[in-house]
């Protein structure tokens, strides 16, 4: 989080899979990490995962023990909004910056990634083809891009384990209750996993993307 205002994605720890000029002809996907963790940890997923886009992984915004955090966690499941509301507002500036534009946008994210990944959708209901979240949950309260989300209905991977300890029932409930009205959702719900990502997820979301990509 460089400097003292308003937070912001450090450009220069971004991880690509290739280079940010070959987006005027490419798709882009934007992997956001957990907390505690870091930029280089879903970008161990780029070698499996489709080759049509070009893959960027972004550093949170704040020091987190030893990785970094995209927000304060606060209560379980339930952060306050203006940090995850920031923390969208920072990925939508930071997609802002880049030139050349790409061609289309995804979003996939880990835990506290997957909030800010759902967060930024619901403030920018037309900027993304979809979003895969993994272990995550959408925050509490109302949007304003909430009634256009609704009508556009984009994708939505949302996969989670049985013996996930991190993410709260009361929050797991709160996105069963959401995403369906909100997206056309793809659930997957998978045995003895815990707050983790298993090779049965990890081929399911290498299929949902497949078949986004063509």
């Amino acid at each position: 989080m460089p400097g003292t205002g308003k937070p912001s994605v450090d450009a220069r720890a971004v991880i690509w899979s290739a280079k940010p000029t070959e987006l005027a002809d490419r798709p882009l996907l934007v992997l956001l990490h957990g907390v505690g963790s870091h930029e280089g940890d879903l970008f161990g997923l780029a070698p499996h995962l489709p080759l049509q886009p070009v893959i960027a992984s972004l550093r949170a915004l704040a020091p987190y023990g030893a990785g970094w955090s995209w927000y304060e966690l606060g209560t379980p499941g339930d952060p306050k909004s203006d940090g995850v509301d920031a923390a969208a507002a920072a990925v939508l500036d930071w997609l802002d910056s880049l030139g050349p534009a790409p061609t289309s946008v995804g979003l996939m994210g880990f835990s506290q990634g997957a909030a800010v990944s759902l967060q930024a959708l619901r403030h920018a209901p037309e900027r993304f083809d979809f979003v895969v979240q993994l272990s995550g949950y959408v925050t509490s309260g109302e949007l304003e891009g909430d009634a256009r989300l609704a009508e556009l209905r984009p994708p939505v991977f949302w996969g989670r384990g049985t013996d996930d300890e991190i993410i709260p029932a009361e929050a797991v409930a709160r996105t069963e209750e959401w995403l369906p009205g909100h997206s056309d959702l793809d659930r997957r719900i998978y045995e003895d996993l815990p707050h983790a990502v298993s090779q049965a997820e990890l081929a399911d979301v290498i299929g949902f993307l497949r078949r986004h990509y063509g």
